[in-house]
């Protein structure tokens, strides 16, 4: 009788025991499946909301092409129009010379008044770049993308840039300002490859 009790008492213990375990995996299950639920709501609700941002600015942001006077018929040349009267300037990369024209912003006067000058840039997909000098820049300049040819100063190294592709991608990349253009074919700065120091002067 009394092993038959222990037995019994045995078996009880063994269910509670068991149903306290599935309680807590309950528990934890339920705990686990009830997180997911609010954040989807959540992800929903930013998506939503950055996407309302990103319609309610497009037409506070500014691109390369605002104002710019352009010619869009030979692919070939630098899309943006050299500025009338602008500073003519020689950018030797090894034995390849690839010629400019910087505008009359304050940027671009700014590095004029630091040529001759040496700076060194690499070559990726789209452009030479190379950190150089901190020089200052007017917000309302600041820009996103760039036109094929075009030299920049991009703000947030600072970078000295030359963009020869890709300009029909390009407003995705902000904190550019135009401080000019190169004026031969963009094929002639495609062509090279690697790094250089390059040597920039004022053309005579």
């Amino acid at each position: 009788m009394k092993k038959t009790i222990a037995l019994l008492l045995a078996v009880i213990m063994c269910v509670s025991v068991t149903a306290c375990g599935t309680g807590n995996t309950e528990a934890e299950t339920v705990q686990e499946q009830t997180p997911p639920q609010p954040a989807e709501e959540v992800a929903a609700i930013q998506e939503d909301s950055s996407e309302v941002s990103e319609t309610d600015n497009t037409s506070d942001v500014k691109v390369a092409k605002d104002g710019a006077d352009m010619q869009t018929e030979d692919k070939s040349m630098p899309t943006r129009i050299p500025m009338e009267g602008g500073t003519k300037i020689n950018m030797y990369f090894g034995d390849t010379l690839i010629t400019g024209v910087l505008n009359d912003c304050d940027t671009a006067k700014a590095f004029i008044e630091k040529l001759p000058m040496t700076q060194h840039v690499s070559r990726y997909s789209h452009d030479f770049c190379g950190v150089t000098e901190d020089l200052p820049y007017n917000e309302d300049e600041v820009h996103y993308g760039w036109l094929n040819g075009d030299i920049d100063y991009a703000i947030n190294a600072p970078y000295f840039t030359i963009l020869f592709e890709d300009e029909d991608k390009s407003e995705q990349y902000g904190d550019q300002v135009n401080i000019g253009v190169i004026t031969v074919p963009l094929s002639e700065i495609a062509a090279l490859e690697g790094s250089y120091d390059v040597r920039i002067e004022l053309a005579e």
